[in-house]
């Protein structure tokens, strides 16, 4: 059953082109699958029916997980079992007749504009990991940058004279995004006096952002200095850095974008991703009247 799950892993790779964080994410829910159908005693997939798919959604209920959790694992059991069916490892598919459960649509958490002003303030831009910090700030909220793309830009990546950055998102799929002026006078400021002494041991790196030994940032170093700079904001919300992403799309809208140019900024494939944004800008407007309209 191992072998089935490494074909599909491969087929993920190589047919669908899927990005590395995408399949990890296909992985870990097929190992915790595996590992209930190993417990089940359960040794070839033509035994899996419709009743141990419920049974496994069942256990995953009873390990309280959420139902964003059991959403997304019946869509990777779907399309394993598709898989399996397609290559005709099985002769049937258990996942036929099996339903998502309602998803509760949560609003992502945003900052409102003095916020996001308060923290891109914070660095302390007499130093050369300030001045980093400043330009990579400055870039995810004028991008709306996923982290992991922040992190995969490369110095030949930047067209500044142009006002544009070139990034890789979901599914290895590029884009162009505008860069706005105070975005381009950090990045520029960054290129000039902070990344040549970063980057003394490192000469030959070529990704745009680095950390103090001159090699490429992490998703886990991006993440641990925003929370410090969080902190030291005195910002008392839980700020990732998807937070900034949210409030770019957020703060466009409310300044007159429409949907579809900020679905091509955020690189969302399907517009029904984007239209979540709407939903928070109608939330702030009613909190705006029930505070100001006397009547309320």
């Amino acid at each position: 059953m191992d072998e089935q799950v490494m074909e599909y892993l491969h087929y993920l790779l190589i047919e669908r082109g899927l990005s590395d964080n995408t399949r990890k994410s296909y992985q870990r829910d097929l190992n915790q699958y595996l590992v209930f159908l190993h417990n089940e005693e359960i040794k070839d997939w033509q035994s899996v029916d419709r009743f141990t798919i419920v049974a496994f959604l069942q256990f995953l209920q009873e390990e309280n997980k959420s139902a964003a959790t059991i959403t997304r694992m019946v869509t990777s059991l779907r399309r394993f079992h598709q898989f399996l069916r397609q290559e005709r490892f099985v002769d049937h598919d258990p996942m036929q007749h099996i339903e998502s459960p309602k998803k509760r649509q949560k609003l992502p958490d945003t900052l409102n504009v003095n916020e996001v002003e308060r923290l891109i303030e914070t660095p302390d831009t007499k130093k050369v990991l300030g001045i980093r910090d400043r330009a990579i700030l400055e870039v995810m909220y004028a991008t709306g940058m996923r982290v992991s793309e922040l992190i995969g830009v490369k110095l030949n990546d930047l067209h500044l004279s142009m006002g544009l950055l070139q990034t890789t998102g979901k599914g290895d799929k590029e884009r162009i995004v505008p860069l706005g002026d105070i975005a381009i006078q950090w990045i520029e400021t960054y290129l000039d006096e902070a990344r040549p002494l970063l980057c003394q041991k490192h000469p030959e790196e070529v990704h745009l952002f680095v950390n103090g030994h001159g090699t490429g940032l992490s998703r886990q170093g991006i993440w641990k200095n925003l929370k410090a700079l969080v902190l030291k904001a005195g910002i008392m919300k839980n700020v990732t850095p998807h937070t900034l992403r949210h409030s770019f799309a957020t703060h466009l809208l409310e300044n007159g974008a429409d949907l579809r140019t900020v679905q091509e900024l955020l690189g969302h494939a399907d517009i029904s991703t984007t239209q979540i944004y709407t939903h928070i800008t109608k939330k702030r407007m009613a909190d705006v009247y029930k505070q100001y309209f006397p009547r309320a």
